[in-house]
């Protein structure tokens, strides 16, 4: 990007049913790894391959994607269940109006956002906003679910049961899921494998191998205390 290599050498390979965490600084790499990943910025070198080595735009009907907070145009006139429907007329083009709707009630409520239908998209906090957003991706069944920050914004309870959600529907639904997360105690919580980086992988391997504070003094450049209490998935 501009002429700087923003990354090197990375090298990752991520097992179905995996929830992966990606850590590290700002300007790591983090978000630019996840848009290489889906092919929205070209890759020097390498390859990337999805469900047993497909290219991206063979599959991309099977991925989800929940960038950052995007920031919503307060003129945006749709509200939350005309934006859902959006994607379900796309994702389900050929279903009857009596399956689409039942599909998008499910959805409602397994994400919890029954309450909010009838408010303007323009008008979310940035916790409602992002649920949206993962029921939107979520309407395509994807078997792979990439989260760029999903909770920034979001006070500490939202951002709790936010993830308490996520690790519901991966579970539920047997999803990969491939999340950017500055939050170290709720990667500990949920994710199954942590790659830290900071313009290369520094350490890979389970919460309890990585987030020791040697391996976070290497990825942040700081001496960096992380204490964590024993759990189990």
């Amino acid at each position: 990007m501009d002429g700087k290599l923003i990354l090197d050498g990375i090298n990752l390979r991520i097992q179905q049913g995996e929830m992966i965490a990606l850590i590290g600084p700002n300007g790591a790499g983090k978000t630019t790894l996840l848009k290489a990943l889906l092919g929205l910025i070209p890759v020097e070198s390498g390859s990337v391959k999805f469900l047993g080595g497909k290219s991206f735009s063979d599959v991309s009907h099977r991925i989800g994607y929940v960038p950052q907070k995007l920031v919503t145009d307060p003129s945006f006139a749709l509200n939350v269940r005309e934006f859902l429907a959006l994607n379900l007329d796309y994702c389900w083009p050929w279903s009857s109006k009596k399956i689409v709707d039942r599909a998008l009630n499910e959805m409602i409520c397994e994400i919890g956002i029954k309450d909010i239908l009838s408010r303007s998209v323009a008008e979310l906090s940035g916790g409602q906003f992002q649920r949206v957003m993962i029921a939107f991706a979520l309407l395509k069944k994807p078997e792979i679910l990439f989260l760029d920050e999903p909770t920034a914004g979001v006070d500490a309870p939202g951002e709790e049961s936010f993830y308490v959600m996520i690790e519901k529907i991966h579970k539920e639904r047997h999803l990969t899921i491939v999340l950017v997360s500055h939050d170290l105690s709720m990667v500990y919580k949920h994710a199954s494998r942590v790659y830290a980086l900071n313009q290369v992988i520094c350490c890979q391997g389970t919460p309890e191998e990585v987030l020791q504070g040697q391996n976070l003094n290497q990825v942040f450049g700081q001496e960096f205390s992380f204490y964590h209490h024993h759990h189990s998935h």
